[in-house]
This record gives structure tokens, sequence and C-alpha cells, in this order.
């Protein structure tokens, strides 16, 4: 897909021009110390619409989610009690083509949360080239604490509320934090039960047997992978002279360590939520995996000092990779970091405000809008061979990705050298340009 020009600003007028506007900032700025995460989204945008020359109208228009539905949950348990809980579905945006962004199923989960991570989603399809706008949806719930027939029971009452708005041609919902694959079966079945007919593009992540892609499972941590090689590459390391800690040892963090470990890295640190292990010699994430199977968490493991997650986050490694949740490196920590550089396999896990100090500590980071896209790359490929019914090999989707991350993450970088920018300022710009390049050209209805 075609990017709006590096040179090119987007003025007040709706026309593409070269020069960047001084615009006068609106009220609703946000302070630029805010840690919350929809707080951190707006800065990001209102940075860049600045720094581009955004129009105004457009600017308004890109800050306010397209739509945004709150549901109730009822399900009943298994002992036969009813258990409500808040649910969410919210679309920043769709003009350049269907919804597409996760459920996630968490505590926290709440309407700014979903609203930011539906915004990021936005410009993390457009950095990456492929034709959806950014949806996010979730419920506010502890999975933990649910018994498999629990959560399948809410899973349908939570798709059947949001139906609506998901299908193949308007939101393609796909797995997040703590859904999965089964997850994304029980949605598509009920979806299609109400369709009357097997309908499975409503959904990527699926299992392959009904109609999932090859290599879908790992590309969020596949791409990761690929973002962390090009940086090194950019900054004339080689893989196997690095050290890396990953915070996160979800279905991202945990395979993403593998993989980096398999290639050559060492992997020095990795934590879930109950804690951290550090060897300055390296982790065998094999053995990890293991140990995390029996005893359900990585605390606890022989080979490895314990420490917390805050800690982990400190350490002196080449590689920070924050795979968690958002707002964990804040200006509380920031001045703390040692790393050489962070790669953002969560979304949002550096505040607007740690951004800028770790930038003037010479630390760069790779955004999360383009370091953790291969999950809602490999989402597209899944949405479309379920469209043609025809299916690619795992060798082909892994070509395939590597291909988009690697050619966005040189777009990115060019323009950030061109520009002065850092690394979010340009995926931010690309993204936010092409965005606004596509409502211009459609233009406005009335």
């Amino acid at each position: 897909m075609q990017a709006v020009r590096p040179d090119a600003g987007l003025g007040a007028n709706g026309a593409v021009n070269g020069d960047v506007l001084e615009l006068e900032k609106p009220d609703h700025y946000v302070d630029a110390s805010a840690e919350s995460a929809w707080e951190t989204a707006l800065a990001q945008l209102d940075e860049v619409a600045e720094l581009m020359g955004l129009a105004p109208g457009v600017h308004e228009l890109l800050r306010s989610p397209k739509r945004a539905l709150i549901v109730s949950v009822p399900f009943r348990m298994d002992d036969g009690s009813t258990s409500v809980h808040q649910g969410y579905r919210v679309h920043h945006n769709v003009t350049r083509g269907p919804a597409k962004g996760g459920i996630r199923y968490h505590p926290s989960v709440d309407l700014d949360e979903v609203k930011a991570l539906a915004m990021w989603m936005t410009w993390k399809c457009a950095v990456a080239g492929i034709p959806f706008g950014g949806a996010k949806g979730g419920i506010a719930v502890d999975r933990r604490k649910l018994k498999k027939g629990e959560l399948e029971r809410m899973t349908r009452r939570y798709a059947s509320e949001i139906l609506p708005l998901i299908g193949p041609e308007r939101d393609i919902p796909a797995p997040d934090m703590n859904t999965d694959e089964e997850i994304m079966a029980w949605i598509m079945d009920t979806y299609s039960a109400y369709q009357g007919h097997s309908v499975p593009g409503v959904v990527t992540g699926k299992p392959v047997s009904i109609g999932g892609s090859k290599g879908r499972g790992g590309a969020t941590s596949r791409g990761v992978m690929y973002m962390i090689f090009s940086q090194l590459k950019a900054l004339g390391l080689g893989i196997e002279e690095v050290t890396v800690a990953i915070q996160g040892y979800g279905k991202v963090g945990g395979f993403a360590a593998q993989l980096l470990h398999d290639a050559g890295c060492q992997v020095v640190a990795i934590s879930d939520v109950e804690g951290a292990l550090y060897n300055a010699n390296g982790l065998d994430p094999e053995a990890i995996n293991r140990h995390k199977h029996e005893a359900g968490t990585v605390v606890g493991y022989a080979g490895a000092e314990a420490m917390s997650n805050a800690e982990l986050l400190e350490i002196d490694c080449d590689v920070l990779v924050p795979a968690a949740v958002e707002g964990v490196i804040t200006v509380k920590n920031a001045d703390a970091i040692k790393a050489r550089f962070v790669c953002e396999a969560a979304n949002g896990p550096v505040t607007f405000e740690a951004d800028k100090i770790l930038g003037e500590r010479g630390i760069s980071v790779v955004p999360d809008v383009l370091a953790n896209a291969g999950g809602v790359v490999v989402s597209y490929f899944e949405w479309v061979q379920d469209i043609q019914a025809y299916f690619w090999s795992a060798e082909e989707v892994n070509d395939r990705l590597r291909g988009i991350l690697e050619n966005a993450y040189l777009e990115v970088r060019d323009l950030a050298g061109a520009k002065g920018l850092t690394m979010r300022q340009a995926a931010q710009w690309i993204g936010v340009g092409r965005v606004a390049e596509a409502h211009l050209t459609r233009g406005l209805f009335p």
C-alpha cells in the first residue's frame, strides 16, 4: 500500500502538502506525564499530529473511537448461580477496512484500556500495510477463577452480546491476553449458529482444523524476533553477541524466549506474574517450560536467581522485551533502565513521558505498533485464506510475515533518519498518515 510521502503533512484545508503547520493545541491535549493507556495513546497521536501538520478536523476525528459497545455478560456458574461481568468492544477506525483486534480476559479491562488498544491497532495495521482498521474487546474477569464450562458459557454469551458488531466484513476478533484458539472456536461457532452456516472468517487465531492458519499461534513472538534482529543489524550487533531480558513469560514472551534462545541470543532473565528469574550465563527455556508446566509458574526454577518483575526491568542487558501489560516503564523507573534498546512485545508498556526519558538517555525503542504486529499480519493471512478457502504452508506464512515486517521496519527507520524522529514517532507518522490519507480520499459523508 502507498504511504503518505515522508515529506508530506496533511494541511488544515484537507490538502496533502509539504508544509508542517504550527497548530494550536486543543484544550483536551493530555498532560505529557499521563500514565494510563488511553492518555498515552492520545499523547502519542497529539505529538505526531503536530509534527506532521495534521489537519485539525482529521486529528479530532482520529482522537475518537468510531463506536464503543459496553455489554453485560451474565452466565451460569457450575454451582447454578449467575455471575455477571462487564464486557466491551470498541472500533477505533474502519476507513481502511474491517475492524481487527483481539479480545482479552483480565480483571483490569475497562473502556479506556480497550479504546487505547483499539487505537494502537489502527496504527499497527496501517504501518504493516494491511487493509484493516483497529478494534479491541474484552471482559473484566479473572479467567483463572473459572472452570472450563463457565469459561465457555461466558464466552458464548459475550459473543452473542457483541454480535451486532462482528462479522468477516465488519469486525474480526482474535486472541489476546488470557484468550486462545479454543475461545476463538467458541466465538466462531456461536456466530455461525446465528447465521445458519459455518463462517470461519469471523475470527482469526482459530484451530487449524476449523480454518485457522498455520503459523498463527507463534506469529507475534516470531515478529518480535524479526524486529529484534532488524534492530541489531541496524546497530551493527551480531545475534550471538547479545543478552535479552523478557518481562512476561506468556504465549508471546515465552515463545519469543525460545525463538531467541534457539537463534543464539543469550536470554538472561524472564518473568511471569509471580516473579522473575535471572542467570547471567543464560537460561534454558525448555527446562523452564517443564518447570512451569509442573509448578504453574516460573518461580522456583532451580537454575536461576529469583528477583521481582520490577528488578528485571532494570538489569544490565542489550535488549529489554516488555511482553506483559501496558505501563510498566514509567517516569518512576525510566532512569534506571540499562538496556541498549527496548522492543515492545506488549501493547503500550512504555508510557509517553518515559519514552522521552529513554530517548534522552540514548535508549531506542522499537514501538509496539511495529514490534508486535506479527499477530495481526498473520491474522490477515488467515482471513484471506478463509475467504479463498485455500490454505498456505507454515513456511509460506513465515516467509510472508518476515517480508512484510522487515519492509515496515525499513520504512520506519528510513523516515526516522530522514526527519530526525524517534522510531515511535516515525511509526506513528506512517500509520496516522495512511489512515488520514484514506479519510481524505474517501471524503466525509454526508
